[in-house]
């Protein structure tokens, strides 16, 4: 039985030393500047590594997070050792603490990491997107596993240096977008693999995500920094939860949930959901890296993320396919709807449409048909060519213990999260120049845009005074 693909969604050589680099300097992230920073003798230094197990035994595993995803995360893998579990907020996490009674407590993942990691084996982290690097880092300079939720990284920059440096490391590691996993991604893999509806030149991605206000479904956007200071919860570590942002009072608008809106923590809708819906399309069209990103958008403010947006991206031709335009909505916008799609069709809240020379091939994240009808009828359901999934997370379990690559692991979630923001610094250069839309050309291998050195500040973030990148090493 397919699993329907939203479900599955909302089941909800590199640096250690980092030595010569100051983020907390007002640098601009220029291609001198990476150049230079890259090419520095940067190596890991590691007071763990990856070892074999045999066949019955269980890995421990630590987890930066224990409320909300990471409970659900913790749970997928809780047939193995879990042995230390860090919050910021104990009411959030309380239930799990208590499933697990054995397991050591702490409120700062440094401390934990530092106290235990001759005891952990793996890391879970699953975390407010603004402490995703600092977390996933320091596991992997202590020799760790990592499993990672999405968006793998706050900034571009971070995405490329996780990347290197799990490599470097030889770790396991895995991205948390469970529908990778799915049996409906290797549906449209194999829809393409049969050439269903010809090549495939055009991609509309779009999500309902955000919402318009402090307390609708799901977080704000578009809006100003409160203003209110309530105090802060007695169960919460408000300074801790801050981590490497910049500092600013407690309010409700961004913890324990809704940060995900504001640009110091979260990354918006691009960053909840485009990990989850472009990883199919990447599969399935063997995209890389994007030649231009375009952003337009409703008010765009510097503490929050618009209210929606589309932001196109353009990829070259690779083999056998053609160059695409991939164009994705949020915030309630869609697409036109396609002439093959009859009008009674629902096209959903959220959904994909992989537009063919003979048809297309669409999603509402429930599962994947052609359009038009006729065709649908006549095709039927592609041939099964690709091997499907243990499941998403004991994939990394597996990976861990020695065996295949997680199907989500850096080497693919790293690059795929890197285009994914994208999209954020086009908006952020949006914001900057106060143009109606902004077009930028990107050169992947530099880390840079070729046309406006200007947007090159917006792919890697300062961080706050006890928070520096230097203090990651181990």
């Amino acid at each position: 039985m397919i699993i329907p693909f939203l479900n599955m969604i909302m089941s909800a050589v590199l640096p250690a030393s980092w030595r010569h680099t100051d983020l907390n300097s007002n640098h601009r992230m220029n291609r001198r500047n990476f150049l230079k920073s890259s090419a520095i003798g940067l190596t890991i230094l590691q007071s763990g590594s990856a070892r074999t197990y045999a066949a019955n035994e269980k890995l421990n595993i630590a987890s930066v997070g224990a409320g909300g995803k990471a409970a659900g995360d913790i749970g997928s893998v809780s047939s193995e050792n879990i042995v230390a579990l860090c919050d910021v907020d104990l009411d959030r996490a309380g239930g799990t603490f208590n499933r697990f009674p054995r397991a050591r407590r702490f409120r700062d993942y440094r401390q934990m990491l530092e106290e235990m990691h001759k005891d952990i084996d793996a890391v879970i982290v699953a975390t407010p997107d603004h402490h995703h690097f600092h977390a996933t880092m320091l596991a992997i300079n202590h020799g760790k596993h990592v499993y990672t939720e999405k968006p793998l990284t706050h900034s571009v920059w971070e995405a490329r240096e996780l990347t290197r440096a799990a490599a470097a490391a030889g770790v396991s590691t895995q991205m948390g977008n469970q529908a990778q996993a799915s049996d409906e991604t290797r549906r449209v893999q194999e829809y393409v693999m049969d050439n269903a509806v010809g090549p495939v030149r055009e991609v509309h991605i779009w999500t309902d995500r955000a919402s318009r206000g402090l307390f609708d479904e799901y977080w704000p956007q578009g809006i100003d920094r409160p203003s209110e200071k309530p105090d802060v919860p007695p169960s919460m570590e408000w300074d801790l939860w801050i981590g490497p942002a910049p500092w600013r009072p407690y309010h409700p608008a961004y913890a324990p949930f809704k940060w995900r809106g504001w640009w110091d923590f979260g990354t918006g809708a691009l960053g909840d959901i485009a990990c989850h819906f472009f990883d199919p399309v990447f599969r399935a069209l063997k995209l890389g890296a994007p030649l231009t990103v375009e952003a337009s958008s409703s008010r765009v403010n510097r503490e929050s993320y618009p209210l929606a947006s589309m932001i196109t991206y353009r990829f070259p031709e690779r083999d056998g396919f053609p160059a695409l335009k991939l164009t994705w909505y949020d915030g309630g916008l869609r697409p036109p709807r396609p002439a093959e799609v009859p009008e009674g069709a629902r096209l959903g809240e959220n959904g994909l449409i992989l537009k063919g020379d003979n048809g297309i091939i669409f999603s509402d994240w429930n599962r994947w048909r052609l359009f038009p009808d006729s065709l649908d009828r006549e095709y039927g359901e592609p041939p099964r060519k690709l091997e499907r999934s243990v499941g998403h997370h004991e994939e990394w379990i597996q990976a861990c213990k020695g065996g295949m690559p997680a199907g989500s692991n850096f080497n693919w979630a790293g690059p795929l999260t890197e285009t994914v923001l994208l999209g954020n610094v086009a908006l952020r250069a949006q914001l900057r120049e106060q143009l109606t839309t902004t077009r930028l050309s990107w050169d992947a291998d530099a880390l840079s845009f070729t046309d406006f050195a200007e947007a090159d500040q917006w792919l890697r973030r300062d961080y706050r005074k006890g928070w520096e990148i230097e203090k990651l090493t181990v």
